[in-house]
């Protein structure tokens, strides 16, 4: 009974990590799905993506969260870049490229800074999964109330700071008008002009002044980042996959012959 109970959970573990998680109040553009992941799916054979990916992350993210299970040489290998290109461009001290990806922040300290340790992001798409990455990554805004005046809607009432606000700009919370939805799931129509009813609703997020980026240029560079992130959770993905190819043919083929085996056996036998 145990044994089951631990195969269900480490199912149940599997499910999340290739879902991802509720994203909080995250809304649709049409306002008629509140809490629903953008869809993103990693690809680490983009290498160009990657290599962006990597360069965000080492300029924007590196200062906090570390990648402590992975090498900068591996990395530079996967990515194919050379390791003189990516020491002097993605490296900041004086690290050696057969170390781990750690960082010299203090734990401790940091916790008094932001109330929280950030967390190592190595499987953190292994742990949420990559549409929940990448909706949190593009769902931050200005909030007031908030001590580091940001806040967002996949983790509500975060202790991050906005470190992408330059390159995104000004994102707000906001309101606007939504058809409004019958009780049979329909849209609400009025019944002389047959006109779409509609509500004010509030939560959709909107680029108010723009950043460095353009806001799709700011979307696409986060699903680098996500595929790279992606990548620092699983780097021998492609290699098993091609292997289990391999593998999946000489099965075929031992079965094959092993079935063969039966047949001369099964002759003597009679």
């Amino acid at each position: 009974m145990k044994f089951l109970t631990l195969i269900l959970a480490f199912m149940s573990l599997q499910l999340f990590s290739a879902e991802g998680g509720p994203c909080g109040h995250f809304l649709s553009e049409d306002g008629l799905e509140e809490g629903k992941c953008e869809e993103f799916k990693a690809d680490h054979t983009d290498k160009e993506s990657l290599q962006k990916g990597a360069q965000i992350f080492m300029n924007y993210c590196y200062g906090c969260h570390s990648l402590k299970y992975g090498r900068y040489n591996r990395v530079a290998r996967d990515l194919g870049i050379p390791e003189d290109l990516f020491q002097e461009n993605l490296m900041f001290g004086d690290q050696k490229m057969g170390d781990l990806m750690s960082i010299g922040m203090d734990q401790s300290e940091a916790k008094d800074w932001f109330g929280v340790a950030p967390p190592d992001l190595t499987l953190e798409t292994a742990l949420r999964g990559t549409d929940w990455v990448y909706t949190y990554l593009i769902s931050f805004y200005e909030d007031e109330t908030r001590p580091l005046g940001v806040n967002n809607k996949v983790y509500q009432n975060v202790a991050m700071p906005n470190v992408l606000r330059d390159i995104q700009g000004l994102q707000v919370s906001t309101c606007k008008q939504v058809p409004k939805l019958a009780a049979n799931g329909g849209l609400s129509q009025d019944p002389l002009s047959g006109e779409v009813i509609t509500e004010e609703q509030c939560g959709f997020l909107q680029i108010e002044q723009e950043g460095e980026m353009t806001a799709e240029e700011f979307k696409e560079s986060m699903k680098n980042l996500t595929n790279f992130l992606s990548y620092m959770s699983d780097p021998i993905k492609e290699e098993r996959k091609y292997i289990g190819k391999f593998v999946i043919l000489y099965l075929l083929i031992f079965t094959v012959l092993s079935y063969l085996l039966y047949r001369e056996f099964k002759k003597d036998v009679h």
